[in-house]
């Protein structure tokens, strides 16, 4: 039997290496959720408008987004994006980082597309008088969304957006083939310089198991705090 030892992956430059790459991860989870969800709104109320334009445009967002893998995402945005800039901006970007600025932005095209239909489930979920109701009373479609439909909407859509933001968790191990700094990318580096890729691997997928449970644990806790009343 092989000697295991994690001592090595605990300590300087290799523990550095692991938790830069942890934070990166969840820094950019955060940043996607912040951007994505206001999209995804966005798309939802699209998708449900009375125009039929605005619907066919909700629609071509998400299956066009949806019908493309992640990984083309990624390096659509990092290779093929940046070559229709202008040369003053794309130089920029080279020399800011954009590795994480490309899988910023693919993490969120695709998240949003997602959400957007957990969001637009939501809505519907409401009873279908109510709009027509506040509609009648005077507000716009866009007031009787945010004042009638919406706040009812919220305890339906918040359970399966958690669900995505597990999905979104663990769609950020994709950002490493653009060589954004994120986990698997340290820990790739990692093994390559210790030789210890059963440890290595180890510690990196206890690190996505922990984040996971803990988003599903709030899940739990958001079902048991506000349970959905079949009424």
């Amino acid at each position: 039997m092989p000697h295991l030892d994690f001592s090595l992956l605990l300590h300087g430059q290799y523990r550095e290496w692991l938790l830069s790459g942890f934070l990166f991860s969840v820094a950019l989870t955060g940043l996607t959720l912040l951007f994505a969800l206001p999209l995804s709104l966005v798309v939802a109320l699209l998708r449900l408008a009375p125009s039929k334009l605005a619907q066919a445009l909700g629609f071509a967002w998400v299956e066009g987004v949806r019908s493309v893998p992640l990984l083309v995402h990624m390096l659509f945005w990092y290779f093929a994006a940046p070559e229709a800039l202008p040369e003053s901006i794309k130089t920029w970007l080279y020399a800011h980082d954009i590795e994480a600025t490309a899988s910023l932005i693919a993490l969120t095209i695709y998240t949003s597309a997602y959400m957007a239909e957990d969001i637009r489930s939501g809505l519907r979920a409401v009873r279908g008088g109510q709009l027509q109701a506040a509609l009648a009373l005077g507000l716009s479609y866009l007031g009787s969304m945010r004042w009638v439909i919406l706040p009812q909407a919220v305890r339906v859509t918040v359970p399966p957006l958690i669900s995505q933001t597990l999905n979104l968790w663990k769609n950020t191990s994709i950002a490493t083939v653009i060589g954004a700094a994120e986990l698997m990318y340290q820990a790739q580096r990692v093994e390559t310089a210790s030789f210890r890729g059963f440890e290595t691997f180890a510690v990196v997928t206890a690190a996505y198991l922990g984040m996971s449970l803990f988003i599903t644990a709030l899940a739990q806790l958001y079902q048991w705090r506000y349970p959905l009343r079949v009424s």
